[in-house]
C-alpha cells in the first residue's frame, strides 16, 4: 500500500511538471503573438488552453483520491494541499495567456503602436519567475522560490508604469486608444502571471520548510 501510494505522489508531481510546461509554452506562444505580430501563435494559445483545462480536472480528481483513499499526514499532506493549490494556479496562468494572447490578435489587426520598453522586460521577467518557480517545485529548492518573491514587486511597479506611460499616449494620440488599452491589458496580465508565480513558489516553500510566507509579503 505504501508503495502503491508513493507510486501516486510521484505521479501527481509528474502531472504538475507537465502542465506547468504547458503553461509556460502558452505564455511563450502568447508573447511571441504581441512582439512579432505572429497571430498564428496567439491562436496557438486558444487551442492550448483546452489541454490545460483538461489537465487541472485530471489532476483535482487525483488529489481527491489520494486523500480520501491514503489519509496522508506531515510532509505528503502538505505536498498533496501544496499540488492542488498550484495546479489552480496553472489553470489560471494559462487563462492569462489566454488573455495576452487575445490582446496580441487585436493588436495585429491594427496598425501598430511602440510596445514600452517595460512591457519587453515583464515579460523576460514573468518567464524568468516562471521557470525558477517550477524549477524549484522539480527539484525541492525553496531557496530558488525565494529569488521569485523577491521579484513581485519589481513587476508590479513596472505594471503601474506601463499604465502611466499609456495613459499620456491615449491623451496626445486618441487615435491609437485601442491599441493603448490591449497593451495595457498585457501588463495587467503580466503583472497577474507574476503574481500566481509567486503562489507557486510560496507554495514549494511550504511543502519544504512547513513555513507559511504568504502574509510575510504586501502583495494583494
Amino acid at each position: 500500500m505504501q508503495r502503491h501510494f508513493l507510486q501516486e505522489l510521484e505521479e501527481l508531481k509528474s502531472r504538475l511538471v507537465r502542465m506547468g510546461s504547458l503553461v509556460e509554452r502558452a505564455v511563450a506562444d502568447a508573447l511571441r503573438g504581441l512582439f512579432d505580430r505572429d497571430v498564428e501563435a496567439a491562436h496557438s494559445v486558444l487551442r492550448q488552453e483546452v489541454e490545460i483545462n483538461a489537465f487541472e480536472i485530471e489532476i483535482d480528481n487525483g488529489v481527491v483520491d489520494l486523500l480520501a483513499l491514503h489519509q496522508p499526514v506531515a510532509t505528503d499532506l502538505r505536498f498533496i494541499l501544496a499540488g492542488m493549490k498550484i495546479n489552480n494556479d496553472l489553470e489560471r496562468l494559462g487563462d492569462h495567456a489566454v488573455n495576452i494572447a487575445q490582446s496580441a490578435i487585436s493588436c495585429a489587426a491594427r496598425p501598430p503602436i511602440p510596445i514600452p520598453p517595460d512591457i519587453s522586460r515583464m515579460a523576460e521577467i514573468t518567464r524568468e519567475m516562471m521557470k525558477s518557480a517550477l524549477d524549484s517545485f522539480i527539484h525541492s529548492t525553496p531557496a530558488l522560490s525565494r529569488k521569485v518573491l523577491a521579484l513581485d514587486d519589481t513587476i508590479d511597479e513596472m505594471n503601474r508604469r506601463v499604465a502611466s506611460h499609456l495613459a499620456g499616449v491615449i491623451r496626445s494620440h486618441p487615435e491609437s486608444v485601442e491599441q493603448a488599452l490591449d497593451l495595457m491589458r498585457v501588463s495587467r496580465n503580466l503583472e497577474r502571471i507574476a503574481d500566481l508565480t509567486t503562489n507557486i513558489a510560496e507554495e514549494v516553500i511550504f511543502v519544504a520548510e512547513a513555513q507559511v510566507v504568504k502574509h510575510q509579503t504586501d502583495r494583494k
